[in-house]
């Protein structure tokens, strides 16, 4: 008799490798003298912050089979991640990623993912499609449309999820994972229509429907079939809206040490508020707070807050009071 599946509440797919950041700020990488090792990866972080909040994850992703992806497995583990859908892929060496650290607002990315990395490589056959189906929440990040045989991959698992529960999609565009433009937003306006959620900035909703200008961006992302369109404004804060309403919220106003992790912790954060069942305009607040918290730490997946610590910081931001409008 087969097993049965374990039913996750979160299921996330995609990007998993190791953070190499330095522990020297507001200096280049040719002049940092120490470095720490962490656990990261977009849609790895977000299973990370939803395991933090209390919530049972699990991510479908790969690693190589070298050092670095022995560590991405203890240290998921560790961090409340479950690693049975992780591929070991003999051909790829795990992914690493370093970044410098310029305070408010600068903070570029160096990938190390030539040729290819093992996430990119998840084919139709590793996605558990029962795991998927009956996740509460589904959440992907669009860098996994960028090339095959993981652009395939993300959308047998949409397809087998057909929008049940929360499928929110992350429109973490960055340019250097895609062929052009033109191929990014192919692939992202396809899957918009298998998703209830979409969350992302600006300059990524400009990549998804072709608009930048937040109001017009969401009601973009609604006509695409979204429920809820969620669009990150930076220092303006947070616009979200649904049909029937929108709602703004303020910007925490922190001290940034590093914001890298910040969309991270705002999509697990995400995930517990709607897990929680708390309406659009606490969720987003919450989550936005959370974003917050992670942008005044120095890591990104061990710097996810718990959700007294999100409500404690609420509590001392009363500027972050939630703006709802009837549409």
């Amino acid at each position: 008799m087969a097993q049965a599946h374990k039913q996750y509440e979160v299921v996330t797919i995609g990007r998993s490798g190791v953070d190499i950041y330095p522990l020297q700020v507001g200096v280049g990488l040719e002049e940092v003298e120490s470095f720490g090792k962490f656990l990261g990866g977009s849609p790895m972080n977000v299973a990370v912050a939803a395991a933090r909040m209390g919530h049972s994850s699990a991510i479908i992703t790969g690693v190589g089979d070298d050092p670095f992806g022995n560590y991405v497995r203890q240290e998921m583990k560790r961090l409340g991640v479950s690693d049975q859908y992780v591929v070991t892929n003999e051909n790829y060496n795990t992914p690493v990623t370093f970044c410098e650290i310029f305070p408010p607002d600068h903070f570029p990315l160096y990938f190390y993912r030539e040729p290819s990395a093992p996430d990119l490589e998840l084919k139709n056959q590793d996605i558990p499609l029962e795991v998927v189906k009956d996740a509460k929440i589904f959440w992907l990040s669009v860098t996994g449309l960028s090339v095959d045989p993981s652009r395939s991959a993300h959308h047998t698992a949409l397809d087998a999820r057909a929008k049940s529960g929360w499928t929110i999609a992350d429109l973490d565009y960055r340019d250097m994972f895609w062929e052009s433009e033109e191929v990014a937003h192919r692939e992202v306006s396809r899957m918009l229509e298998k998703v209830n959620v979409a969350v992302g900035n600006k300059e990524e909703c400009r990549i998804a429907v072709g608009e930048t200008e937040p109001e017009r961006a969401a009601d973009a992302l609604l006509e695409r079939g979204v429920e809820v369109a969620i669009v990150k404004q930076g220092p303006l804060g947070t616009l979200a809206k649904t049909r029937e309403e929108r709602i703004t919220v303020p910007v925490t106003k922190i001290e940034a040490m590093n914001g890298l992790g910040a969309g991270d912790s705002f999509g697990g954060a995400l995930c517990h508020a709607l897990l929680s069942g708390w309406d659009l305009p606490k969720a987003i607040q919450f989550a936005s707070t959370a974003g917050a918290i992670v942008a005044e730490r120095l890591e990104c997946s061990t710097a996810m807050a718990t959700e007294q610590e999100v409500f404690d910081k609420i509590a001392q931001h009363p500027e972050t009071e939630p703006i709802v409008e009837a549409l």
